[in-house]
């Protein structure tokens, strides 16, 4: 895709329900559906000029809902039969423009949505490999004689609109398991699960289990197949007295087939694990990001605190396996708590390139938007306050630092805000040498400005997102921006979890005909549809591109209608990412790519892959250009000593130390002598019996006592739980650098050798000449 394609106008149709009257048919009204212009609607009506016009338009609105979902005209219909309105013929009815228009409000407001089992879609081939897999891995678990009394484990680590609850029930189906629990941080998901199960044809047997407004379960026969929803909050929480809450009871005593652990982004980290990693330590950084995102997000304080206490081995549940979802589970791969052959993977690349090969018409990946990134180096004027670090770079944290709602360099970040609408004086020389190479800014290329109607400012505070709307409502900005509504969505008062994004509906309204910027720290990146946004301002630092990406698939989500022909129209065919730190951009997207592939390529070739579905427009401060992958991975190893390929002998998906694997590796005499052979593994044997036996031991107290325990007995078990978990986590670092020390064989150089072969065939070919 050439580079000039990469900026899109917003798409043309707009969708409408309109009602008209004709003088032919007194007292009734036909109500229709177009996603063109009224009149070119009414001229196919009435195609032949005649003496005296018979018709009149009644009543024309929007067909869009303020999240950005279309609605028909069939819908129209149903309401008003459902209110008994007569429907002589067609889609004629005896009525009044007053009905016509409480039909269309209730239809918007979702008023008249009713649960019938009318899907019948299979399942994309991703799917399908995603319910193999997992089945696969959960027989052979069960099948070994090792695994006798343990639970299966394993990881869906799949980006949105992979299909998460429809696939689970797929597998359960597979399973032939009956019962099913669903355990969430999450409770706004449950509309997707219930309306999975309930919709679909291939799950007709299946009972939706739930809270009801009375805070009881529905009742339900235990011989029936059912899957229970219900939060983390609810079923880990107590009464007043400490105990189980009685309305959860029945929970503990089913022998549940499997228990799915969704949105699972955390991971199993109890609130002081921190402390037995390094501070330096990648996983410890990604921690501490991810938890001030979900600080900021959490849609309770509850919540965050049963996020950070959670430990799935003192869960009262019965289960033979668990399954754990999620698009983002940065700290359960960080640490190791999977190994590759517990994990699917469903990657952007995945989607896109599934898209791309797709034969043939109803693609069902046709919808999902094409991501584009645009980079720009600011001029050194507006930089040189916030270039500091290691190596004096751009540090998007200080630019945009604030304190008593308003920022600490308001003079550069005043001269940011006119250099994205155009508005930047002092580039005037070099924008007319560039001429036709200007680079294209969000708000002055005239694509951009009509295609990012709304998009959402990842900002690095509260006192940054508060400092930035008064900036953007200051009379020299009010100009450009007074067309926008601008939603602060951050602090206690945005609203919490799912509350928060209504603000953002509201500002929205009809979204084809309005103007929104969502200015955020972090609510709203997670758990939410927003479908209008068409692009993310990447306004903060980030210490690894898990986080960096989460936030910015937030704008690719899928926004289609459906015309009056019942063809797909998509709305949103691209979306964009831009960031002002552009060194540490290309690195993110470097780190990023390397990790989503497991596959045996060299660096270069997994970003070229990367980046042939996310193509990155980099600006320089001379031109603009589509950086290619050998580019890239200049700039992320430019001023480092740590290469990509030693990175991945690091990762802790090549080691697993839980306890049964450690017990495995006790009974094996062989594996046991090889390792104590090595300098630093001597008194294996016996850290070994003391991580499995403490743990146990602590495991049963807690269980046994839970709250009941005295604060001597806390102590005691604290100090356990931190020598176990502390010998643990010293010979996974152990393993693991012993792991690095395999490729230590290769010549690395500041050439780039991914293999021995390498080195022999394209650094020094005559040394190695076979004589």
């Amino acid at each position: 895709m050439a580079a000039n394609e990469l900026l899109r106008r917003q798409v043309s149709e707009r969708p409408i329900i309109y009602a008209y009257s004709d003088t032919r048919y007194p007292g009734m009204l036909k109500v229709g559906f177009t996603s063109r212009s009224i009149e070119v609607r009414m001229h196919e009506h009435y195609p032949t000029l005649v003496p005296g016009q018979s018709w009149h338009v009644e009543l024309v609105r929007s067909a869009m809902r303020q999240d950005g979902s279309v609605f028909s005209d069939k819908e129209v219909h149903r309401v008003l039969r459902n209110a008994h309105i007569p429907n002589p013929e067609g889609e004629w009815f005896c009525c009044n423009v007053r009905q016509v228009e409480q039909a269309i409000a209730a239809v918007a407001n979702n008023e008249t949505t009713l649960l019938a089992r009318t899907r019948d879609f299979r399942m994309r081939p991703e799917q399908a490999e995603a319910v193999r897999k997992t089945a696969a891995y959960f027989r052979s678990f069960a099948q070994d004689p090792a695994n006798e009394g343990m639970t299966a484990h394993f990881l869906w680590n799949a980006k949105m609109r992979f299909g998460k609850t429809f696939t689970a029930y797929q597998l359960a189906r597979g399973m032939h398991w009956k019962h099913v629990l669903v355990l969430t941080f999450n409770p706004a998901v449950k509309t997707a699960w219930k309306e999975d199960l309930l919709t679909h044809k291939d799950f007709a047997d299946w009972v939706f289990v739930e809270k009801q407004d009375n805070r009881e379960f529905n009742h339900v026969d235990l011989t029936q197949r059912f899957v229970c929803f219900a939060s983390f909050q609810d079923v880990l929480g107590t009464n007043s007295v400490g105990g189980i809450k009685a309305t959860n009871e029945w929970i503990q005593t089913v022998p549940w087939d499997c228990i799915i652990l969704d949105e699972y982004h955390f991971g199993a980290w109890g609130k002081n694990a921190k402390e037995f990693y390094n501070k330096q330590d990648v996983a410890n950084r990604i921690i501490e990001e991810t938890r001030s995102l979900y600080a900021e997000d959490a849609s309770s304080r509850k919540e965050l605190e049963i996020r950070e206490t959670f430990d799935e081995e003192l869960m009262p549940l019965q289960t033979r396996y668990y399954l754990y979802l999620s698009g983002t589970p940065f700290r359960a791969i960080a640490s190791g708590e999977f190994i590759e052959e517990q994990i699917f993977n469903w990657t952007y690349s995945d989607e896109q390139a599934a898209k791309e090969a797709w034969q043939g018409a109803d693609n069902p990946y046709k919808a999902l938007p094409k991501m584009v990134m645009l980079t720009y180096q600011l001029p050194e004027k507006i930089r040189e306050v916030a270039e500091q670090g290691e190596f004096n770079e751009f540090d998007l944290n200080e630019f945009f630092r604030a304190e008593n709602d308003r920022f600490i360099h308001e003079e550069y970040v005043q001269k940011w805000v006119d250099l994205i609408h155009g508005a930047y004086t002092e580039n005037i020389v070099s924008d007319l040498k560039l001429a036709a190479e200007k680079p294209p800014m969000p708000f002055s290329d005239a694509r951009l400005l009509d295609y990012l109607r709304h998009t959402y400012w990842f900002l690095p505070s509260v006192a940054a997102c508060r400092a930035m709307v008064h900036l953007l409502r200051k009379p020299v900005n009010r100009k450009f921006f007074e067309r926008f509504h601008i939603i602060v969505a951050a602090g206690s008062e945005a609203g919490m979890g799912a509350d928060a994004v209504l603000p953002v509906y509201a500002g929205m309204g009809n979204p084809q005909e309005n103007y929104t910027i969502t200015l955020s720290c972090g609510k709203l990146s997670t758990g939410v549809t927003v479908k209008p946004w068409t692009g993310i301002f990447m306004l903060r630092n980030s210490s690894s591109p898990e986080t960096y990406f989460q936030a910015a698939f937030r704008v690719q989500s899928p926004w289609t209608m459906r015309n009056e022909w019942g063809e797909e129209v998509v709305l949103k065919p691209l979306c964009y990412v831009f960031d002002f730190a552009p060194n540490r951009a290309l690195r993110q997207v470097a780190e990023y790519s390397c990790r989503l592939s497991v596959n045996d390529h060299n660096p270069e070739q997994k970003v070229a892959e990367f980046i042939r579905f996310l193509p990155i427009l980099a600006y320089d401060g001379s031109s603009m250009k589509q950086i290619d992958a050998a580019g890239i991975l200049d700039m992320a190893m430019s001023g480092t000593t740590a290469t990509l390929l030693a990175r991945r002998w690091e990762s802790a998906l090549l080691v697993n130390v839980d306890n049964g694997t450690l017990n495995r590796l006790l009974h094996s005499p062989d594996a046991m002598q090889a390792l104590m052979n090595i300098e630093g593994f001597r008194a294996l044997n016996r850290d070994i019996e003391t991580i499995i036996n403490k743990s146990e031991a602590v495991k049963k107290a807690k269980k046994e006592k839970g709250e009941n325990l005295t604060p001597r007995e806390k102590k005691q078990l604290s100090e356990e739980e931190k020598e176990y978990k502390s010998k643990r986590k010293e010979i996974q670092e152990k393993l693991i650098k012993f792991a690095t020390r395999i490729p230590v064989f290769m010549y690395l150089t500041d050439y780039r050798e991914y293999t021995l072969y390498d080195v022999i065939r394209q650094l020094e070919p005559d040394l190695f000449r076979k004589v």
